[in-house]
């Protein structure tokens, strides 16, 4: 290579791209096609060029015109792309392809791991809160390390233990043991929210109502351990 091809390469240039756009966009529901019509957008923009057409993105990337059509419209319609008009200094009208919408929603993406962790840490410090409302006490540091096992072991949602906190109080039977009975055999059951706990509970009251009893061969629900005899 000479010095005046080194030089040519040097004068082709290079585009900046942020490494949280490649962080980020699976995230934010972009897959690798999206996201590559993206950034040649971006390159295009970079070169001055801010409006390319479909033929243009498609002499650059391996889909059709009408591939490239349908991309834009897609981008457009999901809210990942807009487009503006804008007039120059001659009064003449011409439209522009702009990444504003990406970018927010990368930046959104960035920023909402704290914003969820700061949420996550309200609902904990709430669900501590209605424990102690409900047994007229507060709690000890053993029972606050129970719960926060439920949580950050168990994986049980805030809701499910809020739901198995209440079964205990509709049994007049207000322990955490009595509550971590109900969450296991709820888990063994496949209940994962608070509304399929509802409908779960409400079958299995129906089924023991119509017995008259809640012996545990009567209880198809939870055949290894009867929680409703708990003491």
């Amino acid at each position: 290579m000479n010095q005046e091809q080194a030089l040519h390469l040097l004068r082709y240039g290079s585009t900046p791209v942020s490494n949280l756009l490649f962080d980020y966009y699976a995230g934010i529901g972009l897959n690798e096609k999206e996201m590559m019509m993206l950034l040649h957008i971006h390159r295009f923009i970079e070169d001055h060029h801010p409006f390319p057409t479909p033929g243009e993105l498609s002499e650059r990337m391996a889909i059709t015109d009408d591939e490239c059509s349908n991309l834009l419209r897609t981008l457009i319609n999901n809210g990942f792309l807009d487009m503006h008009k804008k007039e120059d200094d001659n009064q003449v009208m011409y439209e522009t392809f702009s990444l504003e919408p990406l970018f927010r929603r990368i930046v959104e993406a960035f920023y909402r791991p704290a914003e969820d962790t700061r949420a996550e840490a309200d609902e904990e410090g709430g669900l501590y809160e209605l424990f102690e409302q409900e047994f007229a006490r507060p709690l000890s540091p053993m029972e606050y390390e129970t719960i926060s096992v439920w949580m950050d072991q168990d994986k049980y949602s805030a809701e499910l233990i809020k739901a198995a906190l209440h079964e205990s109080v509709l049994s007049g039977k207000l322990n955490l043991r009595y509550i971590d009975r109900i969450l296991f055999e709820w888990y063994k059951n496949g209940i994962r929210t608070k509304q399929e706990a509802k409908t779960h509970s409400e079958k299995f009251r129906k089924s023991t109502s119509s017995t008259g009893t809640a012996s545990k061969e009567k209880l198809p629900h939870y055949p290894n351990i009867n929680w409703l005899d708990e003491p």
